[in-house]
């Protein structure tokens, strides 16, 4: 089993163009379940002997062990992509997780930073020293434009058109897409290219836009440390996370007037209705204001 579990996660990878965490989730997922077979079960089924029963007992023993909802979803949906990948290979010859609805969860509103939370941030990177201005360019990189943190991270130095304002990136499932860049992004990105990059490379050929203190490619670890260490410093009394930049930037547009599709581009949404989550946001801030601000509220 543990060999198409391997083959599968390659086929995710090149066939499908998922990203590493992606890949890791769905193995992590898949492992889950096929020790679940093994020993809460007593079995050493094949993925053909598995049924439809066995993958139900593993739904209901995460339901008993307390899991979110939000987890045994994405765990029955590996499930059935694994087994529709075994059926496309012939290798099972029906999907035993087909006709199992998704539970239907709630989705929780993202966490975003007033406009004042953000200038706070911005202002928290000590830009007398290199590494304060590189930390400076990436938040205002990444609040300017919405873009994910692996793909912040992965930007090399010819994917920003300074004289055109727009950045290139590959975003899920590889796809590319072409995302403008403020005055401020890009004075910022200008100014650590200038002052710090240099300073920090070890090699000319390496090609990453943002390096860590040896010359290496930024990584999320390195990333998620460096963003936190700055909320504390802004005195944000929220948790900061790369992602809650990316909420911030979308729910800041639709609140100024930006249109729901322009932002569903630029954040790399496939579907609007993962965009519109945050109209909701909108909404809760109109009814903040009128409720604060309305003579009969």
């Amino acid at each position: 089993m543990d060999g198409h579990i391997t083959a599968f996660i390659e086929y995710l990878e090149f066939e499908k163009g998922l990203s590493l965490n992606t890949r890791a989730a769905y193995r992590r997922d898949l492992s889950k379940f096929m020790a679940f077979v093994r020993e809460k079960m007593a079995n050493n089924k094949g993925p053909e002997e598995i049924t439809k029963q066995d993958i139900v007992a593993f739904l209901a023993w995460q339901v008993n062990s307390g899991a979110e909802h939000s987890t045994i979803a994405r765990s029955l949906s590996s499930i059935k992509t694994f087994y529709k990948y075994l059926v496309l290979d012939g290798l099972v010859a029906a999907n035993p997780a087909g006709d199992l609805e998704t539970p239907k969860i709630r989705r929780k509103l993202p966490r975003v930073l007033s406009v004042d939370e953000v200038d706070r941030l911005m202002e928290a990177p000590k830009v007398t020293l290199p590494l304060g201005i590189r930390d400076r360019a990436m938040l205002e990189l990444m609040y300017g434009t919405g873009v994910r943190v692996s793909e912040l991270l992965s930007l090399q130095l010819d994917d920003i058109n300074f004289t055109a304002g727009f950045l290139r990136c590959l975003g899920k499932g590889r796809k590319e897409r072409i995302i403008p860049v403020n005055q401020t992004a890009s004075d910022w990105v200008q100014r650590y290219l200038a002052r710090s990059r240099n300073l920090l490379s070890k090699s000319s050929q390496e090609r990453a836009l943002f390096l860590n203190a040896r010359g290496k490619r930024m990584s999320r670890q390195g990333f998620f440390k460096i963003l936190n260490a700055y909320a504390k410093a802004a005195e944000i009394d929220k948790e900061v996370t790369p992602h809650t930049l990316r909420h911030s930037f979308a729910t800041h547009l639709l609140e100024n007037g930006a249109d729901l599709r322009a932002v569903q581009e630029m954040l790399g949404h496939s579907d609007i209705s993962t965009t519109q989550i945050y109209t909701h946001l909108t909404r809760s801030r109109l009814r903040e204001v009128y409720q604060q601000y309305h003579p009969r509220a």
